[in-house]
């Protein structure tokens, strides 16, 4: 089963530019795969700015997020993979989404098994 995680990512970045609003991403800028300005890390993290006027060339892929954007007048292709993507929000008012380090997504493990007993009850 693919991830729900990109999914997730894309259609918050949707919400937040169809509301006029500017999509933040913070992501881990210490993941060795990723592509990233990282003089503009502060504590292992990044927040990048990826308002459509802001960046060239959005990809927003399953395994992960890809644009080209200027740092100090310096252009990069910013490679961020999707484990790397620790939260998606507007920056004008912080509504998005956070997602947990531990997400099993990630590494496309096999989720947990269910509990054994179901905890479901009649209610009359």
């Amino acid at each position: 089963m693919t991830s729900l995680k990109p999914y997730l990512i894309r259609s918050i970045y949707e919400w937040i530019v169809d509301n006029n609003l500017t999509p933040h991403l913070l992501v881990d800028a210490e993941n060795k795969t990723a592509i990233l300005p990282l003089d503009f890390a502060e504590d292992g993290k990044i927040v990048l700015n990826i308002k459509p006027e802001a960046i060239q060339g959005l990809s927003l892929g399953n395994e992960t997020i890809e644009f080209n954007a200027r740092f100090s007048g310096k252009p990069i292709h910013i490679v961020a993979p999707i484990a790397a993507i620790l939260a998606i929000y507007a920056r004008e008012n912080g509504k998005g989404m956070i997602f947990d380090t531990d997400d099993i997504d990630q590494d496309n493990e096999t989720p947990p098994p269910p509990p054994s007993n179901p905890q479901l009850r009649v209610v009359k």
